[in-house]
């Protein structure tokens, strides 16, 4: 059957922001509980400043409030930080990267360096594999 929208889960991870400066963006803390999967879609506007980059990490804990938060190891992700993160010529482009570890809490962060313009970025933590379906909608 071809039926993604029963099999996925969307959840915000970072809202629609225009950040202008170095400040990192921290995702909302992901609960994969009932999920076997995760994968962090990144959505770009515009990236006015050259020069910019905006790097990716994924980081893991078993608490819920990543207490002890640690970064992914890269057997634990699909594919990689390096080609989540972007730069300023990478307008209106999409990233993605997978999880795949066992801890149950994960977040993304996206930092800028040499960021001084409006910059528009936002990411969704996309859940799969549930263990019930279908999955709720409107999700919650």
């Amino acid at each position: 059957m071809r039926d993604l929208m029963n099999n996925v889960h969307p959840v915000r991870a970072i809202s629609p922001v225009s950040v202008s400066d170095d400040t990192a963006l921290v995702s909302q803390i992901i609960d994969r509980k009932g999920y076997e999967s995760l994968t962090f879609l990144i959505a770009m506007g515009s990236l006015a400043d050259a020069g910019a980059t905006f790097t990716a990490l994924v980081e893991h804990d078993d608490d819920a409030a990543l207490g002890s938060a640690a970064a992914v190891p890269d057997d634990m992700l699909v594919g990689t930080e390096v080609l989540a993160s972007f730069n300023q010529g990478d307008d209106n482009e999409t990233r993605k990267i997978g999880y795949i570890g066992d801890k149950r809490y994960v977040r993304l962060t996206i930092t800028p360096a040499g960021n001084a313009s409006a910059a528009v970025i936002a990411a969704i933590a996309l859940l799969g594999h549930p263990a019930a379906t279908p999955t709720p909608n409107p999700p919650v």
